[in-house]
This record gives C-alpha cells, structure tokens and sequence, in this order.
C-alpha cells in the first residue's frame, strides 16, 4: 500500500496528482457544509426566530465538531505512521484508544447539553422566543453528538487507510437522510407529526448517526489493515499521549472559529435596540440572524478550499522530504489558481445575487426584504475578503505540510481574535453596521501581510536551499 502511494506522489504530474487526491475530500467537505445549509433552509421558512437561533447554536455545533476533527487529525496521523512501518498491532491499538477519547469528547458534550445550554443561550441573545428555541435546538445536539463525533471517527480510520470514497458514502447517505427528514420533520408532511425546530434538530441527528452506522460497517467491511481483538482493547497512555499531541493543537485551531462566532454575536448585540437607517425599524436580531446566514453560505465556497488543502499537504510534505523544491512550488502554484478560481465565483455570487442567496431562508415576501436590509451590504462587503482569504488558506497550508504548524496557529489567533473582534467592536461603538462587516476585509489584510511574512521566513530556512531532488 505504501509503495503504490510513493509511487504516485513522486511519478504523478503535479497537477493531475492534486486534482486526483483532492476531489474526494472536496466533495466530502461540500457534502458536510450541506447539513447546516439545508437545516438552515427548512428552519427559515419555518419561523425567522428559529432560524435566529440556529445561527447562534452555530458555535456550539462547531465545537463539536472541532474537538473531533482536531483528535481525529491525530488518530490519523499516529495510524497511518504505524501502517507505514507495517505496525498494524499499534495501528489497531490507536484505533481502540482514539475511540475512548472520542467517547470522552461526547461525555463532555452530553453534560454541557444537560448543563450549560441555559446560560449559553441567555448570554448570546436578547429574544426570549429565540433563546427558547435555541435551548430546544442546542439540547437535541449536544445530548445526541454522539452521532457526529462517531462519525468523524470512523471516517478519519477509512481516511488513514485511503479509502475516501468510502467517506463520501458515508458522508452522503447521512446528508441525503437529513435532506429528506428536515422538511418532513419540520413542517409534518404524511405521517409525520409537525415537530419545527425539534423537528430539525431530530433530522440532523438522524443523518448524522446513520453516518456513524455506515462508516462502522464499512471499516469492518473493508477496513483490513486494522486487526481489532481483545487483546488491544486497553488503554495504551503512551498512544493516548500522541493523539493527544497532534490532536489538541488542531482542535483548539479548529475551536477558534468558534470562539470568534460567539464572541462577534456578543458585539453584535450593540445594534439590538438601534434604529436601521433611513427607517423607523429596530434592527433587534437582523444583524445575528445575517451573520448566520453568511457563515452558512460561505461554507459552500469555503469548504472545497479546505477540501483541496488537505490534499495540498501530503504533496508538499512527500516532496519536501524528496527535496523536490520544483514540485513543491508548482503544488502551491496550482492550489492557488484553482483557489483562486473558486473563490472568484463564491465573491461574483455574493456581490451580484445576495438578496436572491438570503431569500431561501426566508418563511415570506416580509422577512426576506428585511434580510436584504442588512444582508446584501454584509455579504458584499465580507466577500471583498474571500480572495485574500484563499490566499491566506493555501499559505497556511504550506506552514502545516513543512512542520510549521506555529505559523499556521499564530496567523489564526491574530486574524480572527487580535484584529477582526477588537476592530469590530470599535466599530461597533460607532453604531454603524456596515464598519462592523468591514472588519473582515482589515483583518485579512493583516493576515495576508503576516503570512506573507513568515513565509518568505520559512521559503529562506527550508525551501530555497534544498538540494536535488531524491531519485
């Protein structure tokens, strides 16, 4: 397995190589960016509160999702190396042992759903009908993640033993589900009962555990290379400790996101009771209600990128370790313009057809003008980021595939916690909200300066002076 994988990185053109590995995982990420947007959909049309709260239960959902894709990197990480050196006893043993940590990751979220959705809810929101259906929301997920994060798991096994396929069988049965239940559940089409928001909530779960189901079947279908039996079934604290090592650090990248949606939800409460200009009309939960909808639909663009740069980083990092610095440079080249090429698209959609783009989340004619209000000026200011942005992604990459995961973390932390939150929220004293959105494009221009920077660091220490390429 391990020789047909070299053989390809080093023989394969470039370009066909990272189109080749990077299409499954695009597909994969397009699908999982689905599951919010189509919850989103139905639950707009059901009732603009609700809809409010699902935005705002967003960064609880993320870190959900956070935590088990930043330990599922590890898992990853410390099989596919014991696969590699044909260690498949430690490579069913990390198997077991990223299970039990995956299982403390739910019992972590089964108490904040038991414990904390109150408090949460009632400090990110100032509407008591959206509080109530956020705590309904939050509820079902936290209580029920653990259909996400066994998903995550048994997607990251098929993925250590390059099966991803697989993952995008998994990924899209449990998306077809939820597609299909979402309205049925909701709005009580045949022999469903009407549920609304418990509805939505039930439908995501649903599709997210016949994920978890699937994924299960198929490694123990197809999943050979990892030797399960009782003899690994303790708990190994030194493979604990590596999974850990890796995992945490790409956990807490992830769990930024998070953090920043939280937090900006919490300045753009300065606007509740202010008047929107030129009109008699408070803006109340319009300027949360966008944000929302913004990062739902900006994961439809921004989540093939990532796709794409998990392909990017085994390519850089094989022929780094080739010194192939030719190769290198041309992987990142490519990513850019095809980066470049998506996001061009994603930024015409949110500058020529915004109002049409916030219109499908809207239950009628009234909530959708009042959308547009505040939605069109966001969504075409915030898109003017997304080249920028792309730019920025790649580049981080790059930090990853050569060891320099520091960089990668630091032009995070300062984008997203040092600039974009404390520039928002000065702008968000002005009382004008179209600064507030402008806040996006100021912080990836600093990000792009600084990752600009410590690439041509990185560039001068480890790539310009490699030698000739390994044959």
């Amino acid at each position: 397995m391990e020789l047909t994988k070299e053989n390809k990185m080093g023989t394969m053109p470039i370009f066909k190589l990272l189109i080749t590995m990077a299409l499954p995982m695009i597909i994969s990420m397009l699908i999982s960016s689905l599951y919010n947007v189509v919850d989103s959909i139905f639950v707009g049309n059901y009732s603009y509160d609700a809809l409010t709260a699902v935005g705002l239960a967003w960064p609880m959902q993320n870190l959900i999702i956070a935590f088990s894709t930043g330990i599922g990197v590890g898992i990853n990480a410390i099989l596919s190396k014991s696969l590699g050196e044909r260690n498949i006893n430690k490579a069913s043993q990390t198997a077991i042992n990223g299970c039990y940590i995956m299982l403390i990751i739910y019992l972590l979220f089964l108490a904040i759903g038991i414990f904390l959705i109150n408090p949460y809810m009632n400090i990110i929101s100032n509407n008591v009908s959206v509080i109530q259906y956020g705590k309904t929301y939050l509820r079902y997920i936290c209580i029920g993640s653990l259909g996400i994060i066994f998903s995550i798991f048994f997607e990251r096994l098929l993925q250590s033993t390059g099966k991803t396929f697989l993952v995008m069988v998994a990924q899209g049965v449990g998306a077809v589900i939820n597609i299909i239940l979402d309205p049925c559940l909701i709005f009580g089409y045949g022999i469903f009962p009407r549920l609304g928001i418990d509805g939505a909530a039930i439908a995501t779960l649903i599709g997210q555990f016949a994920s978890f189901i699937i994924g299960m079947i198929l490694n123990f279908i197809y999943n050979k290379e990892l030797k399960i039996n009782k003899n690994i079934m303790k708990i190994d604290w030194h493979i604990v400790k590596e999974v850990l090592y890796i995992g945490i650090p790409s956990a807490v990248m992830s769990a930024i996101s998070s953090i920043l949606t939280f937090l900006f939800n919490k300045v753009l409460l300065v606007f509740y009771n202010e008047k929107i200009p030129n009109t008699e009309q408070l803006y109340l939960d319009l300027p949360q209600t966008v944000f929302g909808l913004y990062f739902k639909l900006n994961s439809i663009f921004f989540m093939p990128i990532f796709g794409l740069n998990n392909a990017l980083v085994p390519i850089v990092a094989y022929n780094y370790g080739a010194k192939n610095k030719i190769k290198m440079m041309q992987a990142m080249k490519y990513s850019l313009i095809i980066v470049f090429v998506m996001m061009l698209f994603g930024t015409a959609m949110f500058l020529l057809i915004p109002e049409q783009l916030l219109a499908i989340f809207a239950e009628n004619d009234d909530v959708a003008s009042n959308l547009a209000l505040v939605g069109v000026p966001c969504l075409r200011i915030i898109s003017s980021s997304f080249l920028i942005a792309a730019f920025c992604i790649v580049i981080m990459s790059m930090f990853q595939a050569l060891g320099n995961g520091l960089y990668s973390m630091i032009c995070s932390i300062v984008r997203q916690l040092i600039v974009l939150l404390p520039v928002a929220y000065l702008f968000a004293l002005t009382k004008n909200l179209n600064l507030v959105w402008l806040s996006f494009l100021i912080a990836e221009i600093v990000a792009l300066l600084l990752s600009i920077f410590l690439f041509k660091k990185m560039y001068n220490a480890k790539i310009k002076m490699l030698g000739e390429p390994i044959k």
